[in-house]
């Protein structure tokens, strides 16, 4: 069941477990891992979520998302000069009006991504709302703070993390992150409505075939699609 969002100005300070520490350090390493063998590529990417801000759990995804990549040849030839097996790839746009992006997905809650046209500046700091990292901070030990999908702010200590609700908190949220209002007004739009409706999907989700390549696929799905088309010739 999907967390829901909290309107309350909650404070809780929480504790975490030998257990949690093992959990976190083995998700990082996959991170790490993922980054480093892109990097050999000269592409760079960054991580994002509750890997970043340190409150996983046993249902938290590896996304490695590449915020300016080169052609999806390169990024898959660096995978597949690794050894790393893809399940499945996907283009997904969420609502008509954001960007188009690729999945790449490399095992179970695991995968690397990368818009497949210009995002516009909203869109970009969805990641850092949510807090991103970059592969030296992960080596470092780094955690930063970021907003989870309860609406809820995850700030970083010694020994866990303190939490609170952003709700009402809008702006104190943007300056702490470092985003604009719009950002946080936009994601806490989004997460609240999808609590009052039910999970409202995406506007679009298509699996590549054999041998398409991402490009192959946005350019027959632009063909196909007047929003497709619209949105590619917007920021």
């Amino acid at each position: 069941m999907a967390k829901k969002p909290s309107r309350l100005p909650e404070f809780l300070e929480v504790v975490y477990t030998a257990e949690h520490w093992t959990l976190l350090e083995r998700l990082r390493g996959k991170a790490v891992y993922l980054i480093e063998t892109l990097a050999k590529f000269n592409i760079e990417a960054i991580t994002h979520g509750s890997i970043a801000r340190g409150d996983v759990n046993e249902k938290s995804d590896v996304d490695v998302f590449i915020p300016n990549p080169p052609s999806s040849f390169l990024v898959e030839t660096a995978l597949e000069r690794a050894g790393i097996s893809v399940d499945r790839r996907l283009i997904v746009q969420a609502t008509p009006a954001y960007a188009m992006k690729a999945y790449v997905e490399i095992g179970e809650r695991t995968s690397v991504s990368f818009p497949l046209m210009k995002m516009r500046n909203v869109e970009r700091e969805f990641y850092k709302f949510g807090g991103e990292i970059t592969l030296k901070d992960l080596k470092a030990g780094v955690r930063v703070a970021g907003v989870d999908k309860r609406l809820m702010l995850i700030e970083p200590t010694p020994k866990g993390h303190r939490e609170s609700g952003i709700v009402g908190r809008e702006e104190h949220v943007a300056k702490l992150l470092n985003i604009s209002v719009e950002t946080v007004l936009d994601r806490v739009h989004a997460l609240l409505r999808r609590d009052e409706v039910g999970r409202t999907g995406v506007f679009l989700e298509r699996e590549l075939a054999e041998g398409e390549t991402f490009e192959m696929a946005l350019k027959k799905l632009a063909k196909e699609n007047p929003a497709v088309r619209r949105r590619l010739k917007t920021v």
